[in-house]
C-alpha cells in the first residue's frame, strides 16, 4: 500500500482557534504526545508570529524532532525574508527540518489583501521558495485559496514553486467553499496539469466552514495527494480543519477502498483527544466521530440487541482500536508510587521525580475519599498538576458558606509568585460566584467570565469533577483555564485562576498586596427584608 503523511498543524491551525492558546510547557507535551502518535510531520507553529512561539517551536525541534525516527519538525512563514528566516531558526535543531511558506492565489485575495498583480505573485513566489531552499532542504509550498483560484493560474504558480525547490505543494481549500468533487478535481487538476507535479508530494489542507473538510480532504487522497494536513479533534480557524481521527480511521477502516496506510498509532488517538481538549480548554461533543463519548455508545434497544449478538451489526470499527477502552485498572488508597508511575507510563505520561511526587499525593488524596481510581481520573490528575509558567497566584487556602437560609460567602486565600499571602471573602449569589469574587478582589486582571463547564470525569457521586472555564479580558482576547477536584468549588477556583494567571503572564500586572485579610463591605453584610 502507498503511505499517505500526516501532517499534524494542530500546535499552529489548531491554536489559532479563538481562546485555544497554549502555554509552550502544553505546546511541548503535546508534541511528545503526536511522535508517540506517529504522525509524519509536526507544524510546531508560526515563529514570526511572536517571541513565545518562535522558542516553543524551538523547544519542539530540539527536545522531540532530534532522533532519527522523530517526525519532521515544520515551521511556518509567509513569503517574506524575515518570516523565513525566523521559521529556519526555529526548526533547524531538528534532526528533519522542514520550511512551510504560503502566498494567495485567488484574485480575490491579490485584489483586496495582497494588492499584488499576477505577475508579482510569481516573482515573489519563485524568489522566496528559492531563499527557503537555500536555509532548507524541505520546503513546502501552499498557494493560499487554492479552493477558489483561476486553475491555470494556479498551475502556473505551483510550477514555479517547484522549479524554485518545493518538494511538497499543499493545495489549502482556505475557506472551506468547495464541495468533494470539485476538490478531487482540482486535485487531479494539478497532478495531469502542473509540470514535475508527480516527482513532489501533493498535500491536501481543507477548512470545515460547511462541514465537508475530511470528505474534502479524502476525495484528495483519492485523486493523488499523499500528504494530509490534519489537527486533533479538528479545532483550527473559524469551523476548524480537517480532523486527524477522521482522516486516519477513515483510510483505517475503508482500507480495500483506499488501498493506502499511514503510521498512526491509532491506539493513540483517544488520550491524545482528551490531551489536546484539556490544553486548549475546547470540549470535543459527545458525538465527535471517532473520540466522542458517545462514539462507541448505543441506547436503543434494537441496536443494543443487534451489538449483544453481534458487535460488527452497529460498530465498523472496535474501540479499543482508538483507545477507547472501557477496561479501568483498579488503583486506590493502598497503591504505591511505583504502580501509579507504571499506569501512568501507559498512560502516556513518563512521569519521574517532583512531577511524579506533586501526582501522587493528589491520588492519594482522590483515593481515600473514592474506592478507586480510574484511567480517566489519572489523566485528568496528571494535566490538572503540570506546572504553569509565570504563575502568578496560587491557591493556598479556601472556605465558602451556602445554603437555603444564608447567603453564600467565600474566603480565599492566594499565595503570590513573590511569596506574599492575600486573602478576602466576598458575597455573592453561589459559592463559586463568591469565591470568584474574593480572587476578582485579589488579583487585578480584568476579566469578563464567558463560559463555565463543569462535567464529571468518571461516573458515580464520587466522581472527580473537571471544570473548564473561558475569560476575555479588557482587550478582547480569550483565555481558558482548567481544573479537577472531588470538591467541585475547589476545581472551579483552580479553573478560573489558571486563566487568570494566563491573563497576569501577558499583562505583566499585579496588585498590590491588601492587608492580610480584608472584611467584607459593611453593606454585603446588611440583612436584607
Amino acid at each position: 500500500m502507498e503511505h499517505v503523511r500526516i501532517f499534524d498543524t494542530t500546535l499552529r491551525d489548531g491554536e489559532q482557534s479563538p481562546g485555544a492558546t497554549m502555554t509552550s510547557t502544553e505546546k511541548l507535551e503535546v508534541a511528545r504526545a503526536l511522535a508517540r502518535l506517529r504522525v509524519d510531520v509536526i507544524e510546531a507553529g508560526f515563529p514570526a508570529a511572536s517571541p513565545d512561539d518562535l522558542a516553543a517551536v524551538q523547544a519542539i525541534a530540539a527536545q522531540v524532532g532530534t532522533d532519527a525516527g522523530a517526525p519532521i519538525i515544520c515551521g511556518l512563514a509567509r513569503a517574506a525574508k524575515t518570516d523565513i528566516e525566523r521559521a529556519w531558526e526555529g526548526v533547524r535543531a531538528a534532526h528533519r527540518p522542514r520550511i512551510h511558506t504560503f502566498l494567495a492565489t485567488s484574485d480575490l485575495h491579490l485584489q483586496h489583501k495582497l494588492r499584488m498583480t499576477r505577475d508579482e505573485v510569481c516573482a515573489r513566489v519563485s524568489e522566496m521558495v528559492a531563499y527557503a531552499k537555500s536555509l532548507c532542504d524541505d520546503i513546502e509550498f501552499s498557494p493560499e485559496d487554492a479552493g477558489r483560484s483561476d486553475p491555470t493560474f494556479l498551475y502556473r504558480v505551483l510550477e514555479l514553486a517547484i522549479r524554485a525547490g518545493a518538494t511538497t505543494l499543499n493545495i489549502p481549500d482556505t475557506v472551506g467553499y468547495t464541495t468533494p468533487d470539485e476538490f478531487g478535481a482540482l486535485i487531479a487538476g494539478i497532478r495531469d496539469n502542473v509540470p514535475g507535479a508527480k516527482d513532489v508530494v501533493l498535500s491536501v489542507h481543507c477548512h470545515d466552514d460547511l462541514g465537508l473538510a475530511t470528505a474534502n480532504a479524502l476525495a484528495g487522497i483519492l485523486a493523488g495527494a499523499r500528504q494530509a494536513e490534519v489537527t486533533i479533534n479538528g479545532i483550527g480557524e473559524r469551523a476548524g480543519n480537517s480532523s486527524l481521527e477522521e482522516v486516519v480511521m477513515a483510510i483505517h477502516t475503508r482500507a480495500a477502498k483506499f488501498a493506502l496506510s499511514t503510521q498512526i498509532d491509532t491506539t493513540q488517538l483517544t488520550r491524545v483527544s482528551r490531551l489536546v481538549s484539556s490544553c486548549t480548554g475546547m470540549a470535543v461533543q459527545a458525538n465527535k466521530a471517532i473520540v466522542g463519548a458517545n462514539a462507541f455508545a448505543h441506547e436503543s434497544g434494537i441496536h443494543q440487541d443487534g451489538m449483544l449478538k453481534h458487535e460488527a451489526t452497529y460498530e465498523i470499527m472496535r474501540p479499543e482500536t482508538v483507545g477507547a477502552t472501557q477496561t479501568q485498572l483498579v488503583l486506590g488508597k493502598h497503591s504505591g508510587r511505583a504502580a501509579l508511575a507504571a499506569r501512568l507510563a501507559e498512560l502516556g505520561y513518563p512521569l519521574q521525580g517532583d512531577v511524579l511526587d506533586r501526582v501522587f499525593k493528589r491520588f492519594k488524596e482522590i483515593a481515600d475519599r473514592r474506592k478507586q481510581v480510574t484511567d480517566a481520573d489519572l489523566e485528568v490528575l496528571v494535566r490538572d498538576d503540570l506546572p504553569e509558567l509565570d504563575e502568578a497566584f496560587q491557591l493556598d487556602g479556601l472556605h465558602v458558606g451556602c445554603g437555603a437560609l444564608g447567603m453564600p460567602t467565600a474566603t480565599v486565600r492566594l499565595r503570590g509568585s513573590d511569596g506574599a499571602v492575600r486573602a478576602h471573602a466576598s458575597i455573592g449569589t453561589g459559592p463559586v460566584d463568591a469565591a470568584y469574587k474574593a480572587i476578582d478582589a485579589l488579583v487585578a486582571a480584568p476579566a469578563d467570565l464567558l463560559e463555565y463547564t463543569v462535567h464529571s470525569v468518571t461516573e458515580g457521586i464520587d466522581a472527580l469533577g473537571h471544570v473548564t472555564v473561558r475569560v476575555r479580558d479588557d482587550r478582547g482576547r480569550v483565555f481558558h483555564g482548567a481544573g479537577a477536584d472531588t470538591d467541585i468549588i475547589v476545581a472551579s477556583v483552580h479553573a478560573y485562576l489558571r486563566a487568570l494567571n494566563r491573563i497576569v503572564a501577558t499583562q505583566g500586572v499585579v496588585k498590590p498586596s491588601p492587608p492580610a485579610w480584608t472584611p467584607p463591605p459593611a453593606d454585603e453584610l446588611r440583612s436584607t427584608p
